[in-house]
């Protein structure tokens, strides 16, 4: 038998409680976007973590909204719980403060599978008294029968090495799955477009709807300096309007922060030029959705 360990973790939970967070802080790399906005994530993305004599093979999953009717979320809910039972284990994000109904409804998703379930309750970082726990924990193991449950802040830090060495504990002996050295692309035009839609997420705010997507055109360094073509797309004309903004403002905005991120991450001078289209309700479009590649598993 192999010394090492290696197998796949999917990070699942419904929306917003920082799975994307939680798995840049464990890799400390950004492969995930992150906004306040519900199902930011898309794609069963891959992330791996390679220890001493164990390797974490990651799927951060879309957040899951079991009532949705919209052709997009109904979609991204499949996505996210095909990879159940291929995982080794599952990770359950919930909030600090309580176990939810839709909490539950996922817990039923998973509570007939043969997979190792671990529970992490997240944001303990706004928890005055860490007692104050106890009422949730013991909910949980009312529900189900967690492997482990551990309280953590994806955001500060807090109890994340400890569950990445319970994680590790839990891992079936196999060789590596992945070179030691392996790493993901921050080049390619995928974490570009994500990029890019995270910061389209974070400043729109409410003022559209997150079904809008990103394509990379061009993505070329020519004499030390990257630049990029990158085309938003809308699903409605009246969207295209709201992404430009004013004489252009918020499109401006957009492409500013985008440009300096990427500039700090590729130490080197980006010029970024930006298109707004509109193709017309593709968010509906189970075709197009899966033509754009969303609900996949993204080797990053």
């Amino acid at each position: 038998m192999t010394d090492f360990k290696c197998g796949y973790v999917s990070i699942i939970g419904q929306p917003n409680v920082g799975k994307s967070t939680l798995l840049n802080k464990i890799l400390d790399k950004k492969i995930s976007i992150t906004s306040r906005k519900s199902q930011t994530t898309r794609n069963n993305i891959i992330g791996v973590k390679t220890l001493k004599n164990a390797q974490l093979i990651f799927l951060d999953t879309p957040g899951i909204h079991s009532q949705s009717k919209k052709t997009l979320n109904k979609y991204l809910n499949k996505s996210a719980k095909s990879v159940f039972e291929d995982s080794d284990i599952l990770l359950f994000l919930i909030q600090r403060n309580k176990l939810t109904a839709q909490d539950k409804s996922i817990i039923n998703e998973f509570k007939n599978s043969n997979v190792k379930t671990i529970c992490a309750i997240n944001k303990i970082d706004q928890i005055a008294d860490k007692n104050s726990l106890l009422p949730l924990i013991n909910e949980l193991a009312m529900e189900h029968s967690f492997t482990d449950i551990v309280p953590i802040s994806a955001l500060k830090g807090n109890g994340v090495d400890n569950l990445v060495n319970i994680l590790k504990s839990h891992l079936p002996f196999n060789p590596y799955f992945y070179p030691i050295d392996h790493n993901f692309n921050q080049h390619s035009n995928f974490f570009i477009s994500e990029l890019i839609r995270e910061k389209i997420t974070r400043i729109m705010g409410d003022e559209i709807p997150y079904e809008v997507y990103v394509e990379v055109e061009k993505n070329e360094v020519i004499d030390n300096r990257l630049e990029i073509d990158i085309v938003i797309y809308v699903a409605k004309s009246s969207q295209k309007s709201i992404v430009i903004g004013k004489d252009g403002e918020q499109l401006k905005k957009i492409g500013t922060a985008t440009r300096k991120e990427l500039q700090k991450i590729f130490n080197k001078k980006v010029m970024l030029r930006s298109w707004v289209k509109v193709k017309k309700n593709w968010n509906t479009n189970i075709e197009r959705i899966q033509s754009l590649g969303i609900g996949n598993s993204i080797d990053v």
